[in-house]
């Protein structure tokens, strides 16, 4: 699962990206097309389960979860019909599975705001109506063809076309699709279109050092659109999580205290980001290693043993499930056992945020 940043130029984009992912994503604070291709990194899922599942299960190595991020060069208004570096930029946006907007919500003389000045619902609206426009255009040229095939009687196309009209007639009310209710079988229709506005959205406020909480009235904008929409909002000043994310260990805990953080905001930013692709985390646990295994919500027993190895989902024949609870209650598995805790499911299980497991199969 990949997730993509995109925002407009100047607004901490790409500084976010380097402290997210501890790289040097190339970046220069006003010149908006510095990124020229998507840099890409993986981040780690901040999660304190491992910490304690390790307090009774003693693993050789401790493996989170992870998430693939792309920064995606800065949007300008007119991205749709080509301007500043325009298609290109959509087209890297179409490969993702989420968007990460950041909107910049700090004033500062010393970095040029695109438009002049600093709205970030105006930044919002602008890269949303882009993403529509793109949208529009990219199925009024599937239009014609579904059409087409439509008129032969074949049943898919003529699925396909009447799921184009209505995502056609949401958007032209300026209504983003991740908006618009579809059942799975639409859903499906067009899912190979990679629709821009289809994909769930997590907004990003950037922040001044002075507002490392998201009080001012500009994030408080953000905050409240967010909830309009139903969206996900992280607060987090890059310029201290920049400097945060490059130091030691030790020197990263007293500078987090000196500015009041109980941990890096960027650990929110991955958690809300896992959080937005509809991911969550089952675990393994033994002596080799303790690991989180990211799964969408929703997948079965063979489902979730099939990210481990195909052979899993292929071979399954039943998962045996215990929980953290259970552990810290039993503190060890044979003691979980003993009294009766250890859960053996079947190829229906659906698997749940936060269990331990065994896959048993057979190939």
């Amino acid at each position: 699962m990949e997730a993509g940043i995109v925002g407009l130029p100047n607004v901490g984009k790409s500084t976010l990206f380097n402290a997210l992912t501890l790289s040097k994503a190339a970046a220069s604070e006003n010149y908006p097309f510095c990124t020229i291709e998507p840099n890409e990194g993986m981040v780690s899922v901040p999660d304190d389960r491992l910490e304690r599942i390790t307090t009774y299960i003693t693993p050789q190595k401790v493996i989170p979860a992870t998430l693939k991020l792309v920064d995606i060069a800065g949007i300008v208004k007119g991205a749709s019909e080509g301007e500043g570096l325009g298609n290109k930029f959509l087209s890297h946006i179409r490969q993702v599975d989420a968007i990460l907007q950041v909107v910049r919500c700090f004033e500062d003389d010393d970095v040029i705001h695109v438009s002049g000045n600093v709205d970030p619902l105006a930044d919002i609206e602008t890269i949303e109506m882009e993403l529509m426009l793109a949208d529009i255009e990219t199925l009024q040229n599937a239009e014609s063809k579904a059409s087409r095939n439509a008129r032969s009687g074949d049943k898919d196309a003529k699925l396909l076309l009447n799921v184009i009209e209505k995502c056609l007639e949401h958007l032209e009310e300026e209504n983003p699709l991740r908006s618009l209710s579809l059942t799975a079988p639409e859903a499906k229709a067009i899912k190979a279109y990679g629709l821009l506005t289809a994909k769930p959205i997590l907004y990003i406020a950037n922040v001044a050092e002075d507002d490392l909480e998201g009080q001012s009235p500009l994030v408080q904008k953000v905050r409240d659109y967010a909830e309009k929409v139903n969206a996900g909002l992280a607060v987090v000043c890059a310029k201290i999580e920049a400097e945060i994310a490059e130091l030691e260990a030790e020197d990263r805990s007293e500078m987090l205290e000196a500015v009041g953080l109980q941990e890096p905001a960027l650990d929110n930013v991955a958690r809300e980001t896992y959080r937005t692709l509809g991911l969550q985390s089952y675990f393994t646990a033994g002596e080799k290693e303790v690991r989180a295994w990211t799964i969408h919500k929703g997948f079965t027993g063979p489902q979730a043993a099939g990210v481990i190895h195909t052979d899993f989902e292929r071979g399954f024949i039943r998962v045996e499930v215990y929980s953290l609870d259970d552990l810290e209650t039993y503190k060890t598995e044979v003691a979980i056992r003993q009294n009766g805790k250890l859960r053996v499911e079947g190829k229906n299980y659906v698997v749940q945020d936060g269990d331990i497991c065994h896959f048993l199969f057979n190939v």
